[in-house]
């Protein structure tokens, strides 16, 4: 059957679905996206203010080798197409009553800014961290990251000739904020590293050592992208169109229906019914669990339990004019007391009394201030509770007076913006991904298991895919597209025997078509 009749549907133009439709149309297939948005992006979504688009969504660019690798498999240069702007400076980070420390893409110069805040101990403890992070990662990013389907075994057996160095590295017998607690002295720079947690939506105290890794990833390198992060999809939606995928926006999936027990039909919300021989979902599987795409689709994922969600948040995007706010591009206010903020968090479920933030001053690229309203995105982190409370407009007004008081409190003196699309809570994010209860990074990452819990690109159900940052290998953009491109090789792959096994029970022997389809997906997984 040749190519271009095996039409595959990505339900979903987020990073994961934009990288699999563009693997896919790359080797040959006919691929259509629907998408329920005006524009590709997903989470990585922009809002407008007056001084231009604001991203809601992710802010910085990390591990360029996972977009490198990608658009070299496709014959494409990542430099063609994205503008990255390289931060010397990773964060700025601000505790009441204490100085700030910044944390630099050069290690020797986050450890003469901890040294000189902290003391020589605390710079010596440091350097181990460091060191102990990037084994971590490079321990576990092709085993794990990279792999379709990790297992424990399977990483341990990639593992193995360092098995005893990474089993102490791992820390197994405490808990991430536990091995920050033996490592680090100073409770400062234990909450600054157990802070990396969230990045994948959890709490330090109940997640494994293991994400110390996250740090490693961030200190590799951080930059902003122009034009903001959505570039990003843009840039990816261009040459999906190259290659003669069609998009399909403000087009909302209804129901995924089988035929002979395969994912096989895609209906929209106005009726049409589009047909595929595969079909790949870029949203949180937990909405196929809960029936939300039809109740034949529900074996395909496993539920989600309310306490298995990863974090949700309050996310403000605005423009404002901070005058001479001592501001980076990155900057982190901290509680006072972590332990109780994750408390809330967790075990409660109630956003924190006095939670941290983080402020992503996006015109911030540079040293100087560019003047002028600049563009805002603030981040509270919150239960994903979106889907059983409503925040009240008393309840909004008394948020937002808290938040941006503790702003003042760090220097920024800012008024909470008017503007009626400015604030995102659990609720609207609940709205916007369906099934999510306002979840952002899928299923918690609590646990030593959590890794090997998540959903793989192959679902239950024939036919049907999964790709996005509630799916293996995890949250984050980098680790998006790694799962798109892990769906698009499993399409094809079983495109492949497929057709294979038709070819075959035919009198006449073997397939072009096969061959062709097969030697896709050796370039795929080549790169």
């Amino acid at each position: 059957m040749p190519l271009k009749t095996q039409r595959i549907i990505v339900i979903g133009a987020g990073i994961g679905g934009l990288t699999a439709a563009l693997e896919l149309a790359h080797n040959g297939f006919d691929v259509t996206v629907v998408e329920s948005a005006a524009a590709p992006g997903g989470k990585m979504r922009t809002l407008p203010s007056p001084a231009g688009p604001v991203d809601a969504g992710p802010t910085v660019f990390t591990m360029p080798w996972v977009f490198e690798q990608l658009f070299d498999s496709l014959g494409e240069s990542l430099e063609e197409h994205l503008t990255l702007h390289p931060l010397g400076i990773i964060a700025r980070h601000h505790w009441r009553g204490a100085p700030t420390l910044d944390l630099f893409a050069d290690a020797a110069h986050s450890r003469e800014a901890i040294g000189t805040a902290f003391g020589g101990r605390a710079a010596r403890q440091f350097d181990r961290f460091n060191a102990r992070a990037r084994r971590l990662f490079d321990a576990v990013r092709d085993p794990v990251m990279t792999a379709a389907d990790p297992t424990p075994l399977s990483v341990t057996r990639a593992t193995l000739p360092r098995a005893g160095g990474l089993l102490r590295d791992m820390a197994p017998h405490r808990s991430f904020a536990g091995m920050l607690d033996h490592g680090f002295s100073d409770p400062r720079l234990r909450q600054l590293f157990g802070r990396y947690a969230t990045y994948v939506g959890g709490s330090p105290y109940l997640s494994p050592g293991i994400l110390a890794l996250i740090w490693h990833a961030e200190a590799s390198g951080v930059s902003c992208v122009a034009g903001g992060m959505n570039a990003v999809a843009r840039a990816l939606e261009s040459m999906a169109k190259a290659r003669g995928v069609t998009f399909r926006y403000r087009s909302t999936a209804r129901r995924i229906r089988l035929a002979d027990g395969r994912a096989a039909h895609v209906e929209l919300a106005d009726g049409e019914v589009l047909d595929a021989a595969s079909v790949l979902f870029n949203g949180d599987p937990a909405a196929l669990a809960d029936g939300l795409l039809g109740d034949d689709i529900r074996p395909a994922t496993p539920p989600r339990p309310r306490g298995k969600r990863s974090l949700s948040a309050w996310v403000w995007t605005f423009a404002a004019d901070p005058g001479a706010a001592p501001l980076t591009h990155h900057n982190v206010c901290f509680s006072d007391d972590p332990r109780a903020e994750f408390d809330e968090l967790f075990r409660i479920g109630r956003r924190p009394k006095d939670p941290t933030l983080y402020v992503c001053a996006q015109d911030r690229l540079a040293a100087d201030a560019p003047g002028g309203p600049e563009r805002f995105q603030i981040i509270m982190n919150a239960p994903a509770n979106g889907d059983v409370i409503t925040p009240t407009d008393q309840e909004i007004r008394q948020c937002e007076t808290m938040v941006f008081n503790r702003l003042a409190e760090a220097g920024l003196h800012l008024s909470p913006p008017e503007a009626e699309n400015a604030l995102t809570t659990p609720w609207d994010f609940a709205t916007l991904f369906p099934g999510t209860g306002g979840a952002i990074y899928g299923t918690s990452p609590h646990g030593m298991m959590a890794t090997f819990r998540r959903p793989r690109a192959r679902s239950a159900l024939p036919g049907l895919y999964l790709a996005g940052g509630a799916v293996h290998p995890g949250p984050g953009v980098p680790m998006a597209a790694l799962s798109g491109r892990q769906a698009a090789a499993a399409i094809m792959a079983d495109r492949a025997s497929i057709s294979m096994s038709r070819r075959t029970a035919m009198p006449g022997g073997t397939s072009t078509d096969s061959r062709t389809t097969a030697s896709a997906v050796s370039r795929s997984s080549a790169s």
